[in-house]
């Protein structure tokens, strides 16, 4: 009797663990299972402190994309220390002001992990630290894995630093859902909002930029 009692709790344990495991495979969007399984970008990437996180992020980006740069000579223009506020806007003037097209993406997950896919890293922000203390942070979205449900992040000193899509989805969401590609102009995201590239265009011209700004509209239409 022990027997059979012990055994029926083996299987009622299996049928748990395999059911849990079905949960998890099941909250995968339907979007991110059409992906390929796995992918890890490379590409240059600087370290660095926690505060230093949006110079150094577009310091990696912009060197990824040909500049010749480093993050300390981008903390002069983005105004830091002393203009954390504004750095997100900060970012975006100072890379259209290198020729890029800064085109924003939806705020999910689906949307960020298609980018990844196709080869193009994701400057996110996240917030970081405990329930009763957090503050944002940019970082690199360069990787994931479907199966594992992890995304890999280029983040403060660390260059492969793993997080559970749960967990990121939640941080990501805490500070504010911002996530942006850095591109040239001839560079046309993944399933790309037209309508939204060319506004992004326009923003391009509109810091000076008009050689780069047709470039990226000509490159719309040959798309």
């Amino acid at each position: 009797m022990v027997q059979v009692f012990s055994r029926v709790c083996a299987a009622l344990l299996v049928a748990g663990c395999v059911a849990a495991l079905t949960g998890c495979a099941g909250s995968v969007a339907p979007e991110v299972k059409r992906l390929p399984e796995r992918v890890e970008l490379s590409g240059r990437f600087y370290r660095g402190q926690a505060f230093q996180s949006g110079p150094q992020v577009l310091a990696s980006l912009l060197s990824q994309q040909g500049v010749v740069i480093t993050p300390g000579l981008l903390e002069k223009p983005l105004h830091v220390p002393g203009a954390e506020d504004k750095l997100q806007q900060n970012i975006q003037n100072l890379a259209r002001e290198y020729g890029m097209v800064v085109y924003p993406l939806d705020s999910d997950l689906p949307a960020l992990l298609t980018q990844v896919a196709a080869g193009y890293p994701v400057m996110v922000r996240f917030s970081e630290g405990s329930a009763f203390w957090a503050e944002p942070r940019y970082a690199i979205l360069s990787g994931y894995d479907r199966n594992k449900q992890k995304v890999l992040l280029r983040a403060g000193m660390n260059r492969r630093e793993l997080m559970d899509f749960a967990s990121f989805e939640s941080a990501f969401e805490k500070s504010g859902g911002w996530a942006i590609l850095i591109q040239k102009p001839t560079q046309i995201p993944a399933a790309v909002d037209r309508a939204r590239w060319l506004k992004a265009a326009d923003e391009l011209a509109q810091a000076g930029q008009e050689n780069e700004a047709a470039q990226a509209k000509k490159a719309l239409a040959a798309h």
